[in-house]
């Protein structure tokens, strides 16, 4: 574990992309293979299920820390980061042991789950007794699920291929799945990610239920009258709407359905209406599409998808009330044979010639739309709104299927509409983490539930943001929220409502189980509105307006 905490902290310490990649490729090199097996699932992203309930945690390492509750919670605040926290305030260990990673996750963390509240706080107590402190921020991070480090999923690509001399675009393949959250990597599995090409077993492709690395959209903000010159004419483009679901790829190999999202997460018993469609499909055959809540020919607003996610029970009234589609807009893998260097527009042609001969309600075909030129597609982009899509997805005839966010075998971009946007009222404030951890910088907004003739009237909470500010501005905020806090509940402060902001917000939803009765979909803080008093903000009306006019 030392050689792992060791790199955590260099690549903590480093905002040098350079300096990041020299430090994975000297640990890669030098670990054993079994840690850098899982050293590689972390830091690609992977995140075990809970190991510890958190309270249980808190209160075990209060009670080694010998510190009273309020204390505890005070230095909790100031941190702002449990894991750190709770590394910082234990006491030193009796006889620090060093253990490998691997010895760490597979003999003494992993078996935490599921054992008794009596039986973990005694192996806990062990555990930081002989755990090194240098070792035990890293420790705290991995049993709190909290590990993040600065490292992007790229850059732990690049450092695999460089120490094994195999292709990058190879090795993004083989880490598909690699961080399910199941997943329990050992040595043989980290030697399948760096075996030279040749010496792979069954070739590089995907093997059983494995998807490929989806292909990803880069935004297009250009002014219309920019387009012909940045892209050529428009019918040299696939054109479509850009669906708000679930990315997903459905595989059927070995008569095996898989149902896999963008994140990695292995999804197939939670839409089991896909499996069953998959089930009908050809061996050999992997879709990329859209997860949706399809119903009366349409697709559904996002939170009513979000009633399944995470679901583990799916009742009858469940699936009946919001049943879902594959809404499918490219062809990977056909009779087994791995398409993605084939043309956009042929792979589009099989995909429609395969579902017209496998249909089935849960499987949808994204529609192409058809335009004379720009102008056209962008009269037609304004529909967007009121039809429950965020704009459309341009994507060349000639493509290939990439590998992540790249342009070097074709380009897909994403014409987005503008976001929704109202004026809220800043009203709760909460500090933020890691380097954020000593502003408060997640906030909660609120609109007034009547007009301004209104004496009765009130300020109701309707969303939190946390994002669109730059440093500097969220330090001025900080400053108001502490010279205006009427109230402090643990870590959150109310405040005298003073600042007006601009958040934007890609949609809105009817919800019940918001006070407003209104959902956002993704707020942002586009701007603070110093020019504007708090009594002009907007009003729940304005929301509601918003959500009627198909929001």
């Amino acid at each position: 574990m030392k050689a792992f905490a060791d790199l955590y902290r260099e690549l903590d310490a480093s905002t040098s992309s350079l300096a990041k990649q020299a430090a994975l490729q000297r640990y890669l090199r030098a670990a054993p293979a079994r840690d850098a097996a899982w050293a590689v699932y972390f830091l690609a992203g992977g995140k075990p299920r809970q190991l510890v309930p958190t309270r249980l945690l808190r209160e075990q390492a209060r009670a080694a820390a010998g510190l009273p509750e309020w204390l505890f919670d005070e230095s909790y605040e100031a941190v702002g980061d449990l894991a750190e926290t709770i590394s910082l305030l234990l006491p030193a260990p009796d006889a620090a042991l060093e253990l490998p990673l691997a010895d760490w996750m597979e003999q003494h963390l992993l078996p935490l789950r599921g054992q008794a509240p009596e039986d973990l706080a005694r192996v806990l107590q062990q555990h930081w007794r002989m755990l090194a402190a240098a070792q035990r921020l890293v420790y705290f991070k991995l049993i709190t699920g909290a590990f993040r480090v600065g490292v992007s999923r790229l850059q732990v690509t690049q450092a695999l291929a460089a120490v094994s001399g195999v292709d990058a675009k190879v090795i993004a393949q083989r880490l598909m799945g690699y961080t399910h959250i199941g997943a329990q990597p050992g040595a043989a599995d980290y030697a399948a990610l760096i075996a030279a090409d040749d010496a792979a077993g069954e070739g590089n492709g995907p093997r059983g239920g494995q998807p490929y690395p989806f292909f990803l959209a880069h935004p297009f903000n250009l002014a219309l009258e920019q387009f012909d010159a940045a892209l050529g004419p428009a019918d040299g483009w696939l054109v479509e709407w850009k669906w708000d679901g679930i990315r997903a790829q459905l595989v059927k190999r070995d008569g095996q359905v898989s149902v896999w999202t963008r994140g990695e997460e292995l999804v197939s018993d939670r839409y089991p209406e896909l499996q069953a469609m998959g089930q009908g499909l050809p061996d050999g055959t992997v879709l990329d599409g859209e997860i949706l809540v399809w119903r009366d020919g349409r697709a559904q607003p996002f939170a009513e998808l979000q009633q399944r996610i995470g679901r583990k029970t799916l009742s009858a009234k469940l699936l009946r009330d919001l049943p879902v589609v594959l809404c499918v807009y490219d062809l990977l893998e056909q009779q087994g044979a791995d398409l993605r260097a084939v043309p956009q527009h042929e792979r589009r042609a099989r995909l429609e010639q395969l579902v017209a001969a496998f249909p089935h309600p849960q499987l949808e075909l994204s529609p192409l739309l058809r335009g004379a030129d720009w102008a056209d597609l962008a009269r037609q982009r304004e529909q967007a709104r009121a039809l429950g899509v965020e704009g459309m997805m341009l994507k060349r005839l000639d493509a290939q299927y990439g590998v992540g966010r790249t342009k070097d075998v074709g380009v897909w971009w994403k014409w987005k509409i503008d976001p929704l946007s109202v004026d809220a009222v800043l009203i709760y404030a909460q500090r933020g983490h890691g380097r954020r951890a000593s502003l408060y910088s997640d906030y909660t907004f609120a609109v007034w539930n009547g007009a301004q003739d209104d004496p009765a009237r009130q300020l109701v909470p309707f969303a939190k943001a946390y994002s669109g500010l730059t440093d500097a501005e969220m330090r001025a905020v900080d400053a108001v929220i502490r010279k205006t806090t009427i109230e402090t509940f643990g870590p959150v402060r109310s405040v005298t409502p003073t600042m007006v902001f601009e958040l934007g917000f890609e949609g809105i939803a009817a919800s019940k189980r918001h006070k407003s009765g209104i959902a956002v979909r993704f707020p942002r803080m586009l701007r603070r509105r110093e020019d504007k008093p708090v009594e002009e903000a907007d009003t729940l009306a304005t929301l509601q307006a918003l959500l009627q006019a198909g929001g």
